[in-house]
């Protein structure tokens, strides 16, 4: 089994800094992509930003040119940092690894979730 374990969300005010930090452990033979989704009350989950494991990364146009997604493959982490915050990025951020097991195929897996609020 996988899990994966987020830290780093918070309150912050408009314009402000935050740091999410996620770590996969367990059964790991590799981890293929990583990534942060975010879902905001009433609205469907959403992709934030992805990285391969080559590091070609990925992100949602609303979040271009302030958050910045990195991980590192010996720790089997990824982080996203996340620079002038708006209002609009409150949400609870979830961690996602596509991971492939030492006896298995590969599968998604997702952390419990951390809460980023954004006041103005």
């Amino acid at each position: 089994q996988v899990q994966l374990a987020e830290s780093g969300g918070g309150l912050v005010q408009a314009g402000g800094s935050l740091r999410l930090s996620c770590a996969a452990s367990g059964s790991i033979f590799k981890i293929n992509a990583m990534g942060w989704y975010r879902q905001a009350p009433g609205k469907q989950r959403e992709l934030v930003a992805a990285v391969t494991r080559r590091g070609n990364t990925n992100y949602a146009d609303s979040v271009k040119g302030r958050f910045t997604i990195s991980r590192d493959n010996a720790k089997n982490t990824v982080s996203l940092q996340m620079n002038s915050l708006q209002p609009e990025d409150t949400a609870v951020y979830y961690c996602n690894a596509d991971v492939t097991g030492w006896n298995t195929g590969s599968y998604d897996y997702w952390g419990q979730g951390t809460q980023v609020t954004v006041t103005s």
